[in-house]
């Protein structure tokens, strides 16, 4: 279970400070939910490039994967890493599968507290449905390009693997731009989501695992 949740970690950099530093407390916490809470319930699908970045506390370089991303409502997501080498990761409804070369495995949320939340953080971070989300609290602040949302879990399960997870919501569409996650352990992972395509038709074929 720790493998696949370091896996699920790797789901998000290369922005730099002079893009998401300057942060402040929100001007106004209530409009931005609900301009975050509309675009929310708009937005049907995504289809997208990912870059990652993850940040192992036990080595000084840091691993880059790209691959390309999928979501559709209500709680279907694709992640399929291509670079440097090719993991699946595909959610469909209470079912995951992960698939590394010729192996493949299958997990259900289904009576498992721990998978079930880590499903619903995925797909609330990626539709921006996060603010809803009870086993965490959440600060938000705002620069000039973004929204930023700072999660900490309250919940001690989830506490034993995330210390935070924060969102850069960009301002000009309330779409999710980046996933950081950082991991009790003191591993971090960012996420940046580019070519963003928002309602797109996607087959229910791209959500399975092949």
């Amino acid at each position: 279970m720790r493998r696949w949740l370091l896996l699920w970690c790797c789901l998000g950099v290369l922005h730099t400070y002079a893009q998401t530093g300057g942060f402040k407390p929100v001007a106004d916490a209530n409009a931005f939910k609900a301009q975050f809470a509309k675009a929310s319930q708009s937005t049907q699908s995504i289809q997208a490039d990912f870059i990652q970045e993850k940040n192992l506390s036990m080595l000084s370089d840091k691993i880059v994967s790209k691959g390309k991303f999928w979501f559709r409502k209500q709680d279907k997501v694709r992640m399929e890493y291509q670079q440097p080498s090719y993991y699946l990761m595909v959610m469909n409804g209470n079912n995951i599968v992960t698939k590394d070369g010729q192996r493949q495995n299958k997990v259900s949320t289904r009576g498992n507290k721990l998978f079930e939340q880590i499903n619903r953080i995925t797909v609330d971070c990626v539709q921006g449905n996060v603010l809803n989300n009870q086993d965490f609290t959440t600060k938000i602040l705002e620069n000039a390009q973004y929204y930023r949302l700072e999660m900490t879990p309250v919940s001690k399960a989830l506490q034993q693997y995330f210390k935070t997870i924060n969102l850069l919501v960009d301002r000009k569409d309330y779409t999710v731009s980046s996933i950081e996650m950082e991991e009790a352990g003191g591993d971090n992972t960012i996420i940046r989501f580019v070519h963003k395509q928002m309602n797109v038709n996607i087959p229910d074929e791209v959500f399975t695992a092949k």
